[in-house]
């Protein structure tokens, strides 16, 4: 086990702000990763997501977004 910790481990002392910056924008990219797959497979978004995506095939108004309410 201590050597998959030395083989994972990170020295924090040694990290320069680009260390750092490429950390949070991992993070950041995880987090939205997550959320995004959240937001699209909820079973009440499907009907929204199933409107938009024939969208790109209709040509009878570019300025449709959607159904008529």
């Amino acid at each position: 086990m201590t050597k998959l910790l030395e083989h994972f481990g990170m020295d924090v002392q040694a990290m320069t702000s680009n260390d750092w910056l490429g950390v949070f924008f991992v993070l950041v990219a995880a987090l939205g990763m997550v959320l995004t797959y959240v937001m699209v497979f909820r079973p009440s978004n499907k009907k929204q997501f199933e409107v938009q995506s024939r969208m790109a095939l209709d040509d009878d108004d570019p300025t449709k977004l959607g159904d008529k309410r």
